[in-house]
């Protein structure tokens, strides 16, 4: 960058202007995916002006952050986008820190909190110090030829301007509406605004700027073992700590054998609503199996293990107890599979599935880098599978995934030997459908023009569906194109081909919520509530 500092600040502040003309005011869409595509091409151009290539190794990283970003304008559940968007900006800073070395994939979890603590580092001092350095190589009388000129040729043209503009606006009345609009914009009620959004512009084109810099001068550096933590725990506490652990849960395991195999049977012979058994058994049997992981990497890195020995036996009793762990995965997919047979899926539900599956690949993962001695790639696959759970429930479409799979449920009916207590409610709950966004609409049509399904459930999925398009109706959607979503869009289109199906559909809002009569009689309110 110091071969041209002017294009440099020139570029970065662009950006920071370019966040405000995309995100101000506006919705989530197409814009995240363009301000990402900008500042990694921005990135790349400045870098490689300044001489310096992208390592090859790190340009593989561009793959899943175009995915990533891209997920954010194709699906609006607010769990995928959150992941995306995190991990998509948690790559870009992997980015920056390995451009010139492509070293990433050979980070340990230490290198990426050490990495990421100095980039935070770069994004607020390098900048400054660019500056400076920038200001000691010039000739000192250079700025002041560059910037006063411009200074005074601003000062000179504002009245020569303001007199012609003024005799143009009588000679037109067209233009002088548009030029009356104009000075509107700068209206004092709006000054307070324009501070604000000037401030957090140069903000980001900072921050941009240490990023770009930390590109430049720090990401050639190769991930060793000079980050490793000191191992400072003797073998024999360690042992203990797991052996114990272990027993722990191999009474537990063996207490859920009866229950493992013999399913809703021993439910029900227990006294158990399938409530009672499914809510209390899987989230707490996911937490144990996450902080048994979380037990078994922090035990890793810092036992002393000065022998084969010692390595070997603290090696069987991390598998032991992995495969423990897993048998207890097993065992809390099984309620929760009971859970969503019963009473159907939800949001958190679907989190949940997709999240155990992932859990127990690394945990498996984990055991098996341990007994490689490939400790410090447990970072990678901790990454690895972090985003494959993100990547999951953008390719699953979570939203559309729970209406398609309640619509097959009552479609088949709850596949149980015997049906849950009579109190408990397992018949389709189209309410639930209104807390689903867009990416719901497709599943939630198909399943309204299914002929299979019973009348009374097709017209609550209609009903379901008056409501969306009443609030649609109602609602001041911002339609500027930085919003553009695809999403919105696939749910216009489908409404577009209801709209005279959902005509035999009365919307009535005196009240609060408003109710919709359906052509069968039955009235449904427009009500939204959640549950797990």
């Amino acid at each position: 960058m110091k071969a041209n500092p002017t294009r440099f600040w020139f570029v970065v502040i662009a950006l920071g202007w370019s966040f405000d003309f995309l995100f101000w005011m506006k919705p989530a869409g197409v814009n995240i995916f363009l301000f990402v595509a900008l500042c990694l091409g921005s990135g790349i151009f400045l870098l490689k002006a300044d001489g310096l290539r992208l390592s090859p190794r790190a340009g593989w990283l561009l793959i899943p952050i175009a995915f990533l970003a891209a997920v954010t304008f194709f699906r609006l559940e607010p769990m995928t986008v959150f992941l995306s968007l995190v991990s998509t900006l948690f790559l870009m800073g992997v980015f920056a820190l390995t451009y010139l070395g492509g070293n990433w994939i050979r980070y340990g979890l230490v290198d990426y909190l050490l990495g990421y603590l100095t980039l935070i580092g770069s994004m607020i001092a390098r900048p400054l110090g660019f500056a400076a350095d920038v200001r000691r190589d010039q000739p000192e009388a250079g700025p002041k030829r560059s910037f006063w000129p411009i200074l005074r040729g601003i000062v000179i043209a504002l009245p020569v301007v303001a007199i012609f503009a003024s005799l143009l606006s009588s000679a037109d009345l067209v233009f002088a509406d548009r030029f009356q609009e104009f000075i509107e914009l700068f209206n004092l009620e709006n000054l307070p605004e324009y501070i604000f959004r000037l401030v957090y512009i140069l903000v980001f084109a900072y921050a941009i700027a240490g990023a770009f810099l930390h590109a430049a001068q720090k990401s050639n550096d190769a991930a060793d073992d000079k980050y490793s933590i000191r191992q400072f725990l003797g073998f024999t506490e360690s042992v203990i700590v797991l052996g114990s652990v272990v027993i722990l849960f191999a009474a537990f395991v063996v207490v859920q054998f009866q229950y493992f195999f013999g399913g809703n049977v021993n439910i029900n012979l227990e006294g158990y609503t399938y409530s009672e058994y499914a809510r209390r058994g899987f989230g707490e049997l996911v937490t144990v199996a996450f902080f048994s992981l979380l037990m078994l990497l922090g035990l890793g890195g810092i036992t002393k293990r000065e022998s084969n020995t010692q390595r070997r036996v603290f090696s069987i009793l991390g598998i032991v107890l992995v495969g423990l762990v897993l048998v207890m995965l097993v065992s809390a997919f099984q309620r929760l599979v009971l859970y969503e047979t019963a009473y159907g899926f939800s949001r958190l539900r679907t989190y949940t599935h997709v999240f155990m599956i992932w859990l127990a690949i690394l945990l498996v993962a984990v055991v098996v880098l341990e007994f490689l001695r490939r400790e410090r790639e447990i970072g990678l696959a901790m990454v690895l599978a972090s985003l494959g759970f993100a990547a999951s429930l953008s390719l699953l479409n979570v939203d559309a995934f729970i209406v398609r799979q309640n619509i097959q449920r009552e479609l088949h009916g709850a596949s149980i030997q015997n049906p849950p207590p009579s109190r408990d409610r397992v018949e389709l709950d189209a309410h639930y459908f209104l807390e689903l966004s867009d990416d719901a609409v497709p599943e939630m049509a198909e399943g309204f023009r299914n002929k299979t399904l019973s009348v009374s459930i097709r017209e609550q999925i209609g009903a379901a569906l008056a409501c969306k398009l009443y609030d649609r109706e109602n609602s001041k959607r911002d339609l500027s194109w930085q919003g553009f979503h695809l999403s919105r869009l696939t749910a216009d289109r489908v409404f577009a081909d209801l709209k005279n199906d959902l005509a035999a559909y009365t919307v009535t809002d005196e009240d609060f919520p408003p109710t919709v009569e359906t052509p069968g009689g039955a009235e449904f309110q427009c009500w939204r509530y959640s549950f797990d």
